[in-house]
C-alpha cells in the first residue's frame, strides 16, 4: 500500500501557459511529467508508474510471438551507411563524434542493428522465422517539439523486427503483430482504428497504422461510415463525382489575366468553378546517382484546381522509387528559380510547349499529372507567360506527351468512398498514431547483405517486417480520450473540470482511498482497514492519509487520473463507504465489509 503523505505528487492548480492540448495540460497538472528542455521530459512517480504498466502489457503480449532484445542506443555511422539512411535521415538524426573522431548517431529506430545481428547469426532457413523486439529509448531531432509527449526528441518505443524465408512467412508475421497490437490497445482501454498508411522513411510495401481519434492529433484519417474503409490521408484515395466540361474554348488564344496568380483569384476573375482549372506546381528533386553524384532535376505536377498535392504520396510512391532511386530531398521550387528557368512569374505556369523546353541545371523538367485530369477537356491553365492563361485539351496536348499519371492528390471530406460498390462519403478527422506495422520487404536485408541457405542449399535474402508502438503515445492518447469522455459528462457538476480518469490497467493506481478527515481517529482507522483489504484482494491501492480538507483531496484524486475513488466519510456511521467511478460518472454506497470484493469484481 502506498500512502499519499509519503509520495512526491506535485499537482498544479493551473497548467503552464504554453501547454496547449488536453493531455499536455493534464500530465503537467497531475504531476506526471516536468519539462527539462524543448521536447525533453522527466517522468515523475505517477507518470513512470503508468508507463511501467503499459510496458508490462506490451511485454506480456509481445512475448507470445517474439523474443526480447536490448540494443545500443549509440550506433556507428557505418551500419547506417550500409542501408543508405545515414544521409537519408537528414537533420532528424542526432549525430556525434567520439574522442577518436569516429562518427556515431543516437538510434531513431533499429532496422539496421537488428539486420546486422541477423546477417552475422542466421545461416539457414531452419532458423526462420525470427521475431525480435525491444523496448527502448529512441531519439529524433524534432524541429518543432510540441503537444507535450506527442512530439518530442526522446521517447520510448517498442520496436519489433521479423525475418522470414518468403512473402508467405512475412504475411504470417504481419498478421501476428496485427492481432497482438489489437490485444495490447484493448487492454490499455483505447478506442482505436486500424488504417492503411504510408511507409515513409521505413520503406516497404504494406503498412498499417493504429490510430486514436483526437483533436490533438497531427494525422488526418479519411474514413467511410458505411463500409468501414479507413486510411491516413497520406495514403487515402477516393472516388470523384463527374465534372460537366466547359463549352469549347480556343486553345490558340491566350486569355488576359493581369495580376491573377492563384486558383482563388482565377476562379473569381473568370467566374468558373476550380474543377475546370489546372494547377501547376514546380518542385526540385535532389538525388544521388549511381556514381554518388548529387543531381538536381525540376519536376512539374499538374492537378485539378480544387485539389492539393499530397507530398507523402509524392515521396513514397512510384514517383520516387521508380524515377529517382536514392532521392534525398524534394522541395517546392523557389519563386526566383521559377522566373529564371521557366521565364514566367509564379502563378502563370501551365502545360505548354514552352514549359516542356525549360531546363534546370541542364536537366529537362519531368512531368507528372494526377489521375483526375485524364480525359478532361476545355480546362484552363497558365500560358507560361506572365499575365495570361489559356484553354487546355487534356486529350490532345503534345506538350504533355510522356507525362506520368498517378494518384498524387490529397483527398477531401465528402468525396466518394473508394471501396467498390460503396456509396458512402468520406469523413476526415484528426487522430494520433499509437502503433505502426510495416512489410519492409528486402530493403535492409538486401542492402546489408543478409542471406541464409534455403531448402535447396541456395543463398537467399530473408524478407523483413518492422513493427512499432509508442509507449508514451498510449498514455497521452488515453488521456485525450478520457478528456473527451469528461466533456460528455459536462452536465454532471460533480465531474466538471476535475481532471481525467485513465483505464484501470494503465492508471498509476486502480483505487484511491480518500479519508475525508484524517484527524478523525475512526475515519483514519477505517481508511487503513479499507486500503489493507483492497491490497489483500490484489488491488493496486493508494491511501490518501494527508491532513487536507476533503475538497482538496477529492480534486487531487480526480486530477491524477485514478479511475475509482473510495471515500471514507460521514456515511461510515451507517457502515457505508462511497465508491465514485470516474470512468462512468456514477457513485454508489457500499457496505464497509463488502467494499474490497465489490471493487475487485468491478475491476475484473
Amino acid at each position: 500500500m502506498q500512502r499519499w503523505s509519503k509520495l512526491f505528487i506535485p499537482t498544479l492548480r493551473e497548467a503552464p501557459a504554453d501547454a496547449e492540448v488536453a493531455s499536455h495540460k493534464l500530465l503537467l497538472r497531475a504531476g506526471y511529467i516536468r519539462q527539462l528542455g524543448a521536447g525533453l521530459y522527466s517522468y515523475l512517480f505517477l507518470g513512470q508508474r503508468s508507463l511501467n504498466k503499459i510496458i508490462a502489457i506490451v511485454r506480456e503480449e509481445m512475448d507470445t510471438i517474439a523474443q526480447e532484445f536490448l540494443l545500443p542506443a549509440l550506433n556507428p555511422r557505418e551500419v547506417w551507411e550500409e542501408s543508405g539512411r545515414w544521409t537519408g535521415m537528414g537533420q532528424n538524426m542526432f549525430r556525434l563524434t567520439d574522442r577518436k573522431g569516429a562518427e556515431l548517431c543516437l538510434g531513431m529506430t533499429h532496422e539496421e542493428i537488428m539486420t546486422s545481428i541477423a546477417r552475422n547469426e542466421l545461416r539457414s532457413y531452419k532458423q526462420l522465422p525470427q521475431i525480435w523486439y525491444q523496448i527502448q529509448n529512441k531519439f529524433r531531432d524534432e524541429p518543432r517539439p510540441k503537444s507535450g509527449l506527442l512530439r518530442v526528441r526522446q521517447f520510448t518505443m517498442k520496436d519489433a523486427y521479423s525475418f522470414d524465408i518468403d512473402a508467405a512467412g512475412l504475411d504470417e508475421s504481419y498478421r501476428k503483430h496485427d492481432a497482438v497490437y489489437r490485444k495490447i490497445f484493448k487492454r490499455c482501454g483505447l478506442e482505436f482504428v486500424a488504417v492503411d498508411a504510408d511507409s515513409g522513411a521505413m520503406g516497404g510495401s504494406q503498412s498499417q497504422e493504429f490510430m486514436v481519434y483526437t483533436d490533438a492529433g497531427e494525422d488526418l484519417i479519411a474514413s467511410c461510415p458505411v463500409c468501414g474503409y479507413a486510411a491516413n490521408v497520406e495514403k487515402a484515395t477516393s472516388k470523384l463525382d463527374e465534372v460537366e466540361e466547359l463549352n469549347s474554348g480556343n486553345p490558340e488564344i491566350d486569355i488576359s489575366t493581369p495580376n491573377v496568380t492563384t486558383i482563388e483569384q482565377l476562379t473569381k476573375f473568370l467566374k468558373i468553378d476550380p474543377t475546370h482549372l489546372i494547377k501547376t506546381l514546380a518542385y526540385v528533386v535532389t538525388y544521388i546517382d549511381s556514381y554518388g553524384k548529387h543531381i538536381i532535376t525540376p519536376v512539374i505536377f499538374f492537378l485539378r484546381g480544387d485539389h492539393s498535392l499530397n507530398e507523402a504520396k509524392l515521396t513514397g510512391s512510384r514517383f520516387i522509387s521508380g524515377s529517382f532511386s536514392g532521392a534525398c530531398e524534394v522541395r517546392p521550387m523557389l519563386p526566383d528559380e521559377i522566373r529564371e528557368f521557366f521565364g514566367s512569374e509564379p502563378g502563370y505556369l501551365g502545360p505548354t510547349a514552352t514549359l516542356r523546353r525549360s531546363t534546370l541545371g541542364g536537366k529537362v523538367a519531368q512531368f507528372y499529372g494526377d489521375k483526375a485530369l485524364i480525359g478532361r477537356q476545355n480546362m484552363i491553365a497558365g500560358a507560361n507567360k506572365t499575365g495570361f492563361h489559356r484553354y487546355i485539351e487534356m486529350n490532345d496536348l503534345p506538350p504533355l506527351a510522356g507525362t506520368f499519371y498517378d494518384d498524387f492528390r490529397l483527398v477531401n471530406e465528402g468525396e466518394g468512398c473508394p471501396t467498390a460498390n460503396c456509396s458512402g462519403k468520406l469523413k476526415v478527422a484528426k487522430a494520433v498514431e499509437i502503433g505502426h506495422i510495416f512489410k519492409l520487404g528486402y530493403k535492409y536485408s538486401q542492402s546489408m547483405g543478409a542471406t541464409v541457405l534455403d531448402r535447396d542449399g541456395k543463398e537467399v535474402t530473408p524478407i523483413m517486417g518492422s513493427y512499432g508502438i509508442g509507449i508514451e503515445r498510449i498514455l497521452t492518447a488515453a488521456i485525450e480520450q478520457a478528456a473527451v469522455t469528461a466533456d460528455a459528462r459536462e452536465e454532471n457538476p460533480k465531474f466538471k473540470g476535475n481532471g481525467f480518469a485513465l483505464p484501470a490497467n494503465i492508471a498509476p493506481f486502480e483505487v484511491v482511498v480518500t479519508v475525508t478527515n484524517s484527524t478523525d481517529v475512526a475515519l483514519a482507522e477505517a481508511g487503513e482497514k479499507a486500503a489493507a483489504a483492497l491490497q489483500a484482494a490484489g488491488v493496486d491501492v493508494l491511501l490518501d492519509d494527508r491532513d487536507e480538507r476533503a475538497g482538496v483531496k477529492f480534486k487531487d484524486a480526480d486530477l491524477i487520473g485514478i479511475p475509482l475513488r473510495l471515500n471514507v466519510g460521514k456515511k461510515l456511521a451507517e457502515g457505508k463507504l462511497e465508491l465514485v467511478n470516474r470512468l462512468t460518472g456514477q457513485s454508489v454506497d457500499i457496505a464497509v465489509d463488502e467494499a474490497a470484493s465489490a471493487i475487485k469484481n468491478l475491476l475484473n
